[in-house]
């Protein structure tokens, strides 16, 4: 039986007509998992950023809870303002806050907010506790951060400016999350931390991107994914099998919910819902 608001779903906003269908009909089969919401992502110095209020906008017609992303690196307080508004007049009450990565060229220096902690302390400086505030976290660490505990103490900094609840880098060591809130706990810090999960299915993909944000792919996952070279076939199946058996784990330590990073593709997260059989 399904779990109303234990998962939810990511998406970005999609580039042309042809992937705004497909997203449409991604969204439409997703749906069975009954998601708690559905984010979408926020591209930095404008690149997807009208892409992403105009998904938000969809999403709400069809009866769904859309969660914005809003980064500030890239954007004066006067343009999130001008974000903000449009995402309430719309009907958004939560959102995830991030720093945002970094254009071309561009240093911290060349933003008035420069953290993530700046942009929700900034958040409820105007907006007070209308929108529920999302934050990233880090299980193996933010790859900018010098050190775990340099990176704990850049999360707590984000709660206290006011984060209620937080969604992690993915990741594919249970440990590394446990570790975490444990680490979080002992600091007394409860806001729930959501578990990201990536769903495995393509592996040079999969490679690269864990390259830019951090996140360790096991050496047992990498050997058996490289081993399957062009099976596509075999890479997905066993991808859907370790995500799996990896929710799974979670599930069983009392993670508060389950966030998937869709791609804007439902087979994969579908297949390890339907074998979770929660």
């Amino acid at each position: 039986m399904a779990r109303d608001n234990f998962f939810s779903v990511e998406f970005f906003p999609p580039r042309d007509v042809a992937a705004a269908e497909r997203l449409q009909k991604t969204t439409q089969e997703l749906q069975v998992i009954r998601p708690s919401y559905m984010s979408v992502t926020f591209g930095a110095g404008g690149s997807t950023q009208v892409g992403t209020i105009e998904t938000v906008r969809m999403l709400k017609n069809r009866g769904l809870e859309a969660v914005p992303h809003l980064s500030c690196v890239g954007n004066t307080p006067e343009q999130i303002l001008a974000y903000l508004e449009q995402f309430k007049q719309i009907g958004v009450t939560q959102l995830v806050a991030l720093r945002g990565d970094l254009p071309s060229g561009m240093g911290l220096a060349s933003s008035e907010l420069r953290h993530a902690s700046d942009l929700v302390a900034f958040i409820r400086q105007h907006y007070g506790d209308y929108f529920n505030i999302k934050v990233a976290a880090y299980p193996e660490m933010h790859p900018q951060a010098t050190s775990p505990s340099e990176d704990l103490d850049h999360f707590i900094t984000k709660v206290n400016a006011g984060a209620d609840s937080a969604i992690t880098q993915y990741f594919y060591n249970p440990d590394a999350y446990d570790e975490f809130v444990n680490r979080l706990t002992a600091k007394g810090v409860t806001i729930p931390v959501y578990a990201g999960i990536m769903p495995i299915t393509n592996y040079s993909q999969l490679s690269r991107f864990s390259q830019m944000c951090g996140a360790e792919i096991p050496r047992w996952i990498r050997l058996r994914l490289a081993e399957f070279g062009d099976d596509q076939a075999s890479i997905r199946a066993f991808g859907i099998d370790v995500v799996t058996q990896l929710c799974q784990k979670l599930i069983d330590n009392g993670v508060p919910g389950i966030h998937f990073y869709t791609l804007n593709q439902s087979k994969a997260t579908l297949a390890i819902w339907q074998n979770l059989k929660i």
